[in-house]
């Protein structure tokens, strides 16, 4: 195994790093404040200037930004370099109003290439490696991000794209995929497919996957890991900030290393905006601080993680996040308690009775919040009474209740009844404003 794909700058010491960091945040400030009017005006406001940052603490003095402030914005007024320089232009997926735009120059597609680079080499990938990549290409960063970082390690890549997932699994055998990457909700329907065209994984040269765009527990991990054959490793990244690449697991799967030469993240609480100390969990913001097409500072991704305080003991010296517990903005406050779907996967998958797939619907009866977790059983579970289904509905109820604390109704149903997704995976549905 390769270990790093830039020595140099992965295990550059701390001292170092944090005194490039400071140099570019610098350099980051003075680009934004005099070029983005949005960002002039955020700064006279609070009467800061470009010459406001002295020190890395003083990150926190600056002005957070929002998805909103990049919608306000929508398209280009946030962008940092004349369009004669944008060279390539993505957008979110988002489903209500305008999507969320991000605007590349070169520079930036070859420092993205970089970064992807280091976390393909962080899971296990070389120059031999066959990535089969079934990320969506187009305006969702997942595809193309991989795609650069594949070419730039100098691994063989495969454009499939996602679905089509019959010839996603002729190819695996027919190409020799090694690593695959894509949303690890469609890495399960992946595995449960192969089991069902009969295919024998032992068989396959496939020995890894990069999954991410969506949080997933450690129990879903391990049924992705027990389906395919394979060892999974979490990548994250967003859009807004540049895509996937911003922070990857290493061979110690313990927290995913965030490359600090390019993103300063922070943590922070998410109702006073207050930074909380390394080791607390609450919101991510991370402060670009390598890009010149659309730089931002502080960037509230909604994503709920804490940063690890403590060494790696892979030798990167760049600070880890754990991995994600959900997001502020997708949390279900159910009578007051903050209930994350990714707690319910969790209790559901660690009780062994149940497959990885549910949904979560919430209703409300009055004034009363009811949940319903749809939960399919295992086509290789035999059960001959209505006791024995009774049975286990109570011990689901149980761990589910000792988890989150509130009472929700189980709904077992038939092995594969429930929809799949070959992208994001639908997990929560929430009538209570419809």
């Amino acid at each position: 195994m390769t270990k790093y794909w830039n020595e140099s700058y992965e295990t550059l010491p701390r001292e170092q790093l944090d005194a490039l960091k400071l140099k570019r945040l610098k350099d980051t400030v003075q680009r934004v404040y005099e070029r983005v009017p949005f960002y002039r005006t955020k700064f006279q406001e609070m009467g800061l200037d470009g010459d406001s940052v002295e020190s890395l603490d003083d990150l926190k003095r600056l002005p957070f930004t929002t998805k909103t402030d990049l919608r306000d914005n929508y398209p280009y007024d946030l962008f940092a370099e004349p369009l004669r320089n944008i060279v390539r232009l993505h957008a979110s997926s988002g489903t209500t109003g305008k999507p969320v735009v991000d605007g590349y120059t070169k520079k930036d597609l070859n420092m993205w290439a970089e970064i992807v680079a280091r976390a393909l080499v962080s899971a296990d990938a070389d120059r031999h490696s066959v990535i089969q990549n079934a990320y969506g290409y187009g305006l969702f960063t997942g595809g193309l991000g991989i795609h650069g970082g594949a070419e730039r390690l100098g691994a063989s890549i495969i454009p499939i794209s996602g679905g089509n997932t019959q010839k996603q699994l002729m190819l695996m055998q027919d190409f020799g995929t090694t690593h695959l990457t894509c949303t690890p909700s469609y890495a399960q329907f992946l595995g449960e497919a192969m089991n069902d065209y009969g295919i024998d994984k032992s068989k396959l040269k496939l020995r890894a996957g990069i999954h991410g765009a969506e949080a997933w527990s450690e129990n879903m991990r391990q049924d992705i890991q027990n389906k395919l054959g394979i060892k999974c490793f979490d990548i994250y990244g967003l859009s807004e900030v540049c895509g996937p690449g911003v922070a990857v697991e290493c061979e110690e799967q313990n927290g995913l290393h965030m490359w600090e030469d390019y993103f300063i993240p922070e943590i922070i609480d998410p109702q006073t905006g207050e930074v909380l100390p390394d080791g607390e969990y609450g919101e991510l913001v991370i402060t670009t601080i390598g890009k010149e097409g659309m730089p931002l500072i502080r960037y509230r991704t909604r994503d709920i993680t804490c940063i690890i305080p403590e060494p790696c003991k892979c030798g990167r010296t760049h600070r880890r996040i754990a991995r994600l517990r959900g997001r502020t903005d997708d949390m279900l406050i159910i009578r007051g308690v903050n209930v994350f779907p990714s707690q319910i996967e969790h209790a559901l998958l660690s009780t062994g009775l149940v497959e990885p797939n549910y949904l979560i619907t919430v209703t409300r009866e009055g004034t009363l919040d009811k949940i319903m977790i749809q939960v399919e059983l295992p086509e290789s579970l035999a059960l001959n009474t209505v006791a024995e289904l009774e049975d286990i509905e109570k011990k689901i109820k149980e761990k589910i209740h000792s988890v989150i604390g509130i009472n929700a109704h189980i709904v077992l149903v038939e092995p594969k009844s429930l929809p799949r997704s070959e992208g994001k995976a639908v997990r929560v549905i929430d009538k209570r404003h419809i």
